[in-house]
C-alpha cells in the first residue's frame, strides 16, 4: 500500500466533504484532525482483500465524527444552564432576610454611633474584615479600630447593667 503522505494528499479532500454533509460549523479544525486520525487508523487496519480503501476509510472517518458529535450533544445537554432570568428566578431572594437581621440586631444596639453601627452590620453580616470596611467606606483602617474599640466599650457597659 501507499506511504501515508500519499494517503493523506489524496484523501485530504474526503476529510473536508464529511464535515460539511456533517453540517459541523465550530470547530472545524478539530473535526478535521480527528479525520486525519481516523483515516491513519484506517489506513493502518485496512486489509485488501476485504475491500476497496475508499470505502472503508469514508465509513471510518464519518464514523468516528459521529460518535464525537454525539458524546458533544450529550455533554451539552446535561450541563446546559437555562438564561439568566430564568436561572434567577429559582435562586431565593435572601436580600429581605439579611435586611431583617440587620434591624433585628441594630435594635440591639441603641447606644452605638452610626460609625458603629457600621462597623457591626460590616463585620457581622457582611462578614468584612477591617481593611475591607476601611477601603469601602473611604476611610483610615485606624478610624475603622477606634468605631470597633467605642462600640466594644458601649456594648460591654450594656450588658453589664
Amino acid at each position: 500500500m501507499k506511504d501515508f503522505n500519499e494517503v493523506h494528499e489524496q484523501y485530504e479532500p474526503m476529510i473536508h466533504k464529511i464535515i460539511k454533509t456533517l453540517h459541523i460549523y465550530k470547530d472545524k479544525d478539530d473535526y478535521f484532525q480527528i479525520g486525519m486520525t481516523a483515516l491513519w487508523e484506517a489506513w493502518e487496519k485496512y486489509e485488501e482483500e476485504k475491500g476497496s480503501f475508499t470505502g472503508f476509510a469514508y465509513s471510518t472517518i464519518r464514523g468516528r465524527m459521529l460518535d464525537v458529535l454525539k458524546r458533544e450533544v450529550k455533554l451539552t445537554e446535561r450541563f446546559t444552564y437555562p438564561d439568566n432570568e430564568e436561572f434567577l428566578a429559582l435562586i431565593p431572594d435572601k436580600s429581605k432576610e439579611s435586611m431583617f437581621e440587620a434591624e433585628n440586631l441594630l435594635a440591639h444596639f441603641e447606644p452605638l454611633t452610626d460609625t458603629q453601627k457600621k462597623w457591626v452590620l460590616y463585620t457581622f453580616i457582611g462578614m468584612m474584615k477591617i481593611t475591607e470596611i476601611a477601603e469601602r467606606e473611604q476611610v483610615s483602617v485606624s478610624a475603622v479600630k477606634k468605631w470597633r474599640q467605642g462600640a466594644k466599650a458601649k456594648l460591654v457597659i450594656r450588658k453589664a447593667n
